[in-house]
């Protein structure tokens, strides 16, 4: 038989260095199916649970390689399940390709089964570039542009094959005649440094401050020796967006953490105290956690220049690479001879890092969900993967653990969708299977969707050559940040029906699947727990039986918030002693610690 189209386009997808695509197979794709097996070694198919999980996981394979994610499903409902994963790659800028099934072109606007409007279907999340295949001779320039798309323009591409289409002879060279497209594979160029005048504006402005504030953001993950050496130079502090929490150490004195409704007090006082703010690729989206509009003059770097002044009104806008950025200004700053701002910020996060210590060694019934991240983060191995589902996990992930030189870690930033932590850990484990991988979530995601991820664990962790994934459930019974915003933003008390979630035997149910499986319910055995796991010869589950009263403290907590919460108690909230019990010992260890 000669080369199909299934054929074609996996290896039109192997020449642009695609190696790995994550999907769940269907009738609608048995066509490329086929030509997986066809393919060899040459390209890893990874069978998702759920087309959802294959989503994230693509969305993951790009965020922790560079590289372009591919997933894969079939017509109808596999297509539909694609799509959550999918905007989390577009709200976090990753380069996604979906290959999705269609019925046969025959069959399609005669209200078929599984016929549904696909190009219409993937239209938003997929808006730089969707189409359908119709020809042979089309497939070849459709894979290539919906590659160098998503890789070029870091966004979500679709390309829709009917599976008629699939079995067709392929056509590897389009005649050269009118009508046809000829494309190629070939490196994209850009000018990823700005002019020497807009590097010397943004100088100028930098040189001129007093108190400098840095917020840095995924796009500064490859650059954090050059946001260290310009922090250094202008006596800043550096606050972190949470998808640039790997940029740079959280060791460091004058790193203030997070910033945000899951951020630190540093981060706030540092943003209040600035007159200078240099944001290097993020697109951190609450200004209310900036500085004042007038208190601090700006300069931003960003690869994309749509997301140029939306947050704040810089009045210096560079376009291009942080890495190449920085080095190309770095000679043009001014060493700061005055540290005693540096100094200032200094001693908020060594306080801090007191508080947080005070916080999590704090009394709760039974166990301090901060604890069992303050445990975690002195004993993460080198060189740690972290992956950390939404949820009240979040902003202990956020302000609770210290990343270290050479670790990475990820969330679903601009979604903030639950559900992506064992998917971004899969994925994370493929690419690195000798790194240890530790993915972090509640309850409520592991519900949701991390319990049918475990049994690909259990399935695959044979072939990895470090067996470590350390799975952690944050098990409070709660959909605790959900019942937080009840009670600080809508002021209503927790509505059970829909917050409380059925018991489940998450340590039980690893053991059954050939897993470890660990149930912690006394603080006093967190950080064995944690040791057990990391010295651990497979993957393990960490069933960590937490308290839920355990407030998220924003770090500003303003008068809304305050008289919302009380409302809420007031009202009738079935927890509302056990939450001011365990709010007091929180504010309590903030105002005694010195």
């Amino acid at each position: 038989m000669g080369k199909t189209v299934g054929d074609q386009i996996l290896e039109r997808l192997h020449a642009w260095g695609v190696r790995r695509v994550f999907g769940y197979p269907g009738d609608g794709i048995n066509g490329l199916i086929g030509a997986f097996g066809r393919m060899g070694d040459r390209m890893q198919f990874v069978q998702a649970r759920h087309e959802e999980l294959a989503a994230f996981e693509a969305c993951a394979h790009a965020k922790f390689t560079g590289e372009v994610g591919v997933c894969l499903a079939t017509s109808g409902p596999g297509a539909i399940h694609l799509l959550n994963g999918l905007y989390d790659a577009k709200a976090d800028h990753q380069p996604v390709v979906a290959i999705v099934g269609q019925q046969a072109r025959t069959a399609m606007g005669g209200d078929y089964q599984q016929e549904v409007d696909l190009a219409a279907l993937f239209k938003d999340v997929a808006h730089e570039y969707v189409q359908t295949a119709m020809a042979p001779g089309q497939v070849r320039h459709l894979i290539d542009r919906a590659m160098r798309i998503a890789r070029d323009q870091r966004t979500v591409t679709c390309v829709i094959v009917p599976h008629d289409l699939q079995e067709e002879a392929a056509v590897e060279t389009p005649p050269r005649e009118h009508g046809t497209v000829h494309t190629g594979i070939g490196m994209t160029g850009e000018a990823q440094v700005p002019s020497q005048a807009a590097l010397q504006a943004a100088a100028d402005v930098l040189n001129a401050g007093q108190r400098v504030a840095i917020l840095v953001g995924a796009g500064a993950l490859h650059a954090g020796e050059e946001v260290l050496e310009a922090a250094n130079c202008l006596g800043a502090g550096i606050a972190k967006a949470l998808l640039g929490k790997a940029a740079v150490p959280d060791d460091l004195p004058y790193v203030t953490g997070s910033i945000g409704l899951l951020g630190t007090q540093p981060s706030w006082e540092l943003m209040e105290g600035c007159d200078t703010l240099l944001m290097v690729g993020s697109s951190f989206p609450y200004s209310e956690f900036l500085p004042k509009e007038g208190a601090a003059r700006g300069v931003q770097i960003d690869l994309d220049s749509r997301r140029l002044g939306l947050r704040y009104p810089m009045e210096v806008n560079l376009v291009g690479d942080a890495k190449l950025t920085l080095r190309a200004l770095l000679p043009l700053i001014e060493p700061k001879q005055d540290r005693s701002w540096r100094e200032q910020v200094e001693a908020g996060v060594a306080r801090w890092w007191k508080v947080m210590e005070e916080r999590a060694m704090s009394d709760a019934r039974p166990i301090n969900p901060q604890r069992v991240f303050w445990e975690l983060s002195s004993r993460l191995p080198d060189e740690a993967i972290v992956t950390c589902d939404s949820g009240t996990v979040a902003g202990w992930y956020a302000r609770d653990l210290k990343f270290r030189v050479g670790m990475m870690g990820s969330v679903s930033g601009g979604l903030a969708s639950m559900g992506c932590a064992m998917p971004y850990a899969l994925a994370a484990k493929l690419a690195y299977p000798k790194r240890p991988v530790f993915a972090l979530l509640g309850d409520g995601a592991m519900q949701m969707i991390g319990l049918n991820a475990l049994i690909t664990v259990a399935d695959r962790w044979k072939q990895w050559d470090d067996p470590r994934l350390i799975v952690m459930v944050l098990n409070n019974g709660d959909l605790n940040m959900v019942t937080w915003e009840q009670r600080a933003t809508a002021g209503d008390p927790r509505f059970d029906a829909s917050q409380l979630l059925p018991a489940f035997p998450y340590a039980e149910y690893a053991k059954m699947l050939g897993l470890r499986g660990i149930r912690v319910d006394r603080p006093e055995q967190v950080g064995l727990a944690w040791e057990e796991a990391v010295a651990s010869d497979r993957p393990v589950l960490l069933d960590m039986v937490t308290d839920p009263n355990v407030m998220p403290i924003p770090p500003h907590v303003t008068a809304k918030q305050t008289k919302s919460y009380l409302s809420a108690l007031w009202k009738g909230d079935a927890e509302a002693v056990a939450t001011l019990k365990a709010t007091a010992r929180e504010w309590w260890a903030s105002v005694t610690t010195r």
